[in-house]
Order: C-alpha cells, then structure tokens, then sequence
C-alpha cells in the first residue's frame, strides 16, 4: 500500500489525544454533497473510536449562514479572519466558479499558510487554493469539469486527472463522493485502517477508493469531432480491470502513439 504523507511526525499524536483541528471555510454557493461528503467521515470516525479524534469547526468568510448551491443555508462557528487555532482548513468550493476571488480569502488563507496550517480544496476549492497561489509547487486535482479552466488560468499548476492528491500539506479532490475517500485515507493514516475500514461499513460504503485512482470522464464530455479519442477512451474503460499499455492501445485503434498522446493533450488536458 502507498504511503500516506502526515501532516507532520505528531499528527497521531494529536489525533488520538486532543483531536486534530480541521476546519471547513464554506465559500457561497458551495456543493453540499461535498462538504457532506468530507465531514461526515470525520464525524463517523469520532462515533466508532469513541472519543474526538476530530474537531470540524465551520468557518466562513463572514458572520452570516452560508448557502449552498442547493439552497441549504448553514451557520459558521467563527469568521476566517478570526478562527480558531487549525491543523488544516479546507476550502469547500462554490458551483460555478466564482470571476472574482475576495479579497479577504486570499488574505486569511495566505496567514494560515505563514502559520503552518495544512490546506485543502474540496470541489473547486482546488481553484480557489491556485487563485491564492497556494499551489505552486503541489500536484493537484479538481472536478473533469472544471480542469480546462483550470489549466488554462494557471498552467504552470501540475494537475492530475485523480480523484483526489495528498502532496505533502496540500489535499485536493474532485467533486461528488471523492472527498468521502480522500477522508478515509486521512483516516487511516492518523488513526489506522482498521478504523478507516469500520467508518467505511458504517458509511456503507463497499470500498475505499485508493490514491491513484482517476476521474471517469463521460464519453458524451468528449468532442464530437473527435471520434478517435472518444474510441480510445471506450477501448480503455473496456479494460480498466487490466489497463492497456500505450503501444496496445495503438495497435488495437490504428491511431500512434505519438497521436495518442496528442489527442489527450490537446482535449483532455492529460
């Protein structure tokens, strides 16, 4: 099994003591099913270990309750500008993108960095992290839907097309359910895959998916006018149990390597 890079050599420690700090900065318009999605295992694991592994206070950039794209509106513990002492934040991302990045996200983000707080993207969270500069230097991930613009706003940022990257002090994931498993990997590492696994199975959850794991790309997402990447790309979801390797799949397309590569730069950003 991979490595798990640690918040720092005391990160068990603290999880199994005080509890690791880890807040959530709620930007407007954020995915619910995101947040859920990377809180509720936090909480799961609290429930099975019995006691506060983690701490999850809500922060927002102002006083008041914060809605989400759904409508659903929650109610911060604390402002950015005055939270309380972190071990790591992670930015739940709003639906759509904003045009413009306050002011004072960058400025409190920027601070928790000096600090030494660890920092997150959930969603489009990872655009607003690269907005602050915060990702220069990591490798990063983001929604399928959200990676051209993405990579054409910042193209110096490495970003892979995986459900979610842990590189160092920086954890980024796509939308959907892909927090809910960077969280149990985070999990296991500070408190073990024993307890990873049993917040699984209450989650009912039938497998954690791992680090290396990617996005699927729908078919439909492709251009229509290129009808050899959409062939390619059925061929490889065909044999996702058994990848191919590259000479494989260009001898099975008719279409070169070289070609191959091309198509995926050029429209898939990969």
């Amino acid at each position: 099994m991979k490595a798990i890079p640690r918040l720092d050599a005391g990160v068990s420690a603290r999880a199994q003591t005080g509890g690791l700090r880890l807040g959530f900065l709620l930007m407007p318009d954020f995915t619910f099913i995101g947040f859920a999605s990377a809180i509720e295992p936090l909480r799961v694991a609290n429930l099975a270990a019995g006691r506060a592994l983690y701490r999850m206070p809500i922060l927002a950039l102002g006083a008041e309750p914060v809605r989400a794209s759904s409508g659903v509106c929650i109610a911060p513990d604390a402002c950015l500008a005055a939270a309380p002492p972190l071990d790591g934040l992670f930015v739940v991302g709003p639906n759509p993108i904003p045009s413009e990045v306050p002011p004072a996200l960058t400025e409190g983000l920027g601070r928790l960095a000096v600090e030494g707080v660890s920092l997150g993207g959930v969603c489009t969270g990872s655009y607003l992290l690269a907005h602050t500069g915060l990702l220069e230097g990591y490798r990063c991930t983001i929604h399928w839907e959200d990676q051209s613009r993405l990579l054409e706003r910042f193209p110096g940022i490495e970003v892979s097309d995986r459900l979610f990257e842990i590189d160092r002090d920086r954890y980024t994931c796509s939308g959907g359910a892909a927090p809910m498993d960077m969280m149990l990997q985070l999990i296991a590492r500070d408190a073990g895959a024993e307890l990873a696994a049993r917040v699984s199975e209450l989650l009912v959850r039938d497998r954690a998916r791992g680090l290396g794991e990617r996005q699927r790309i729908p078919r439909q997402s492709l251009p229509a006018t290129q009808p050899r990447l959409a062939g390619i790309v059925a061929l490889m979801e065909a044999n996702l149990e058994e990848p191919l390797e590259l000479d494989e799949i260009a001898r099975h397309t008719g279409v070169s390597m070289r070609q191959i590569e091309r198509l995926f730069h050029n429209y898939l950003h990969r």
